[in-house]
């Protein structure tokens, strides 16, 4: 008998209480919102990310000025060579943009100097070339001058004939020789 009033008790609780514990948890419509609004930060969070990931992407590490420098100074060792016509000692206008580029690197790096060496090729005494070589040299620190590179940055050598490129005796050998060497020290 007591065990039926238990039974009994039980079985007129048990649909109470799920009737109070389904009525006491959020709505279709408020876990609805709630879904939405949790979508909704998630696409944001997404967004965000893809656009840092294209920011850092685009970003350019920064460079110190001194690395910003030897940049430009390694640019220049590519193209560090000016050529002469046979025994003559102007620059060609040619070589103009090459020297106005240099110029302006030792302008802007007023601490860089620069050593100009005059070639020459094999004909004439070596008395002449090594005179023919320094007017060479003192033609392209001229130009640089005019550029406004300050005369301390610079210094000029001769060579004469003593340091050929090309050694065959050619045409195109002797024109390969006739020339100013711009070395950064």
């Amino acid at each position: 008998m007591q065990l039926n009033k238990i039974f009994k008790g039980i079985t007129l609780a048990l649909p109470i209480v799920t009737m109070v514990a389904c009525s006491s948890g959020p709505s279709e419509d408020e876990l609805a919102a709630e879904s939405n609004r949790v979508a909704a930060a998630q696409a944001e969070a997404d967004r965000q990310a893809e656009e840092a990931k294209v920011q850092a992407g685009n970003m350019k590490p920064m460079l110190s000025p001194e690395e910003v420098m030897q940049k430009e100074l390694s640019a220049l060792m590519d193209d560090q060579l000016v050529y002469f016509d046979f025994d003559r000692s102007s620059v060609s206008s040619k070589y103009y943009s090459l020297l106005d580029q240099h110029a302006a690197f030792l302008v802007k790096n007023p601490r860089q100097s620069m050593v100009i060496e005059g070639h020459c090729d094999k004909r004439g005494t070596p008395e002449y070339n090594i005179a023919l070589g320094e007017r060479r040299a003192k033609s392209v620190e001229t130009y640089l001058m005019n550029a406004g590179v300050s005369a301390s940055q610079l210094s000029v050598v001769s060579y004469g004939e003593e340091k050929p490129i090309d050694t065959s005796g050619t045409a195109a050998a002797f024109a390969e020789n006739r020339r100013g060497v711009l070395v950064y020290q």
